[in-house]
């Protein structure tokens, strides 16, 4: 009966019980020295897609995570937890910084098809950017149907039914696999990873080219006052290819800007 594999990606974040400094330039926060794990809600998925092993539903859990070399204990740590096989995407530290979701969702979603995945599994956010986009552009690469903020998920056949949290209470969806699937915090409560665990868990040799570019630049544009960051990774000049529209940087530039001076304010 388990037939069906399942991605999960797992992001290195600095620990929640860590007291964040800001450098002093501003830039950013001080990441050099303190300690790091993974991200909560990552974790949550990596337990749901073990327990649905344990239940004989999949047949292979498999943890991605994009990063420095640093990322590996993150990848241990998800198969001390009962993945079966890790795959690291290394990103120069300094490229690393700037690592959206939309690059990483790019990445998943080539992995997704080399692996021939059923289920991509997720945490509906990292603890550090709460950007809570992943998911949902990984699901849009993919064409993929897609449940997020999970508070229950049950295999029924060929579908995937989740239940999950919105303003008004609970939603019932039943998604036709192939999926992707965004743990909330009441999904389950994820296992400990012993330090042994961690320790002997297999890490497999050998590298090869994914095939996606990721560009990790930005450019700053001031419009009226305001000050924008335009992602490098947006295209650059207006085009419809498979029914997905692109928007040339000026264009995205004042959508953002008419956007943010729609938003009241209050004071």
């Amino acid at each position: 009966m388990a037939e069906l594999r399942a991605l999960v990606a797992v992001k290195r974040v600095i620990d929640y019980a860590v007291k964040i400094r800001v450098k002093p330039d501003r830039t950013g926060v001080v990441t050099d020295g303190v300690k790091h794990s993974m991200n909560p809600f990552c974790e949550i998925a990596v337990e749901e897609a073990v327990r649905l092993k344990e239940k004989k539903l999949v047949k292979e859990v498999i943890a991605v995570s994009c990063g420095p070399a640093q990322c590996q204990e993150t990848i241990r740590t998800a198969l001390a937890m009962g993945a079966d096989r890790g795959i690291h995407v290394e990103v120069p530290p300094a490229e690393a910084e700037h690592l959206g979701p939309l690059q990483v969702a790019r990445v998943l979603a080539k992995l997704a098809e080399k692996e021939k995945v059923d289920l991509v599994l997720l945490g509906k956010q990292a603890i550090d950017d709460d950007c809570n986009q992943t998911g949902q552009m990984t699901a849009g690469f993919l064409d993929w149907p897609q449940g997020t903020f999970a508070s229950q998920v049950t295999l029924e056949g060929d579908k995937l039914k989740v239940e999950r949290e919105i303003d008004g209470g609970l939603e019932t969806l039943r998604l036709k696999l192939p999926a992707v699937v965004t743990a909330d915090l009441r999904l389950n409560e994820p296992r400990y990873a012993t330090l042994p665990n961690i320790m002997v868990s297999p890490w497999p040799a050998g590298t090869e080219s994914l095939g996606v570019a990721i560009e990790t630049g930005f450019h700053r544009v001031t419009q009226a006052g305001l000050e924008l960051l335009i992602s490098s990774d947006l295209p650059t000049s207006a085009s419809q290819s498979a029914g997905v529209t692109s928007v040339s940087h000026s264009a995205w530039t004042n959508f953002l800007f008419k956007k943010l001076c729609s938003i009241p304010l209050a004071f």
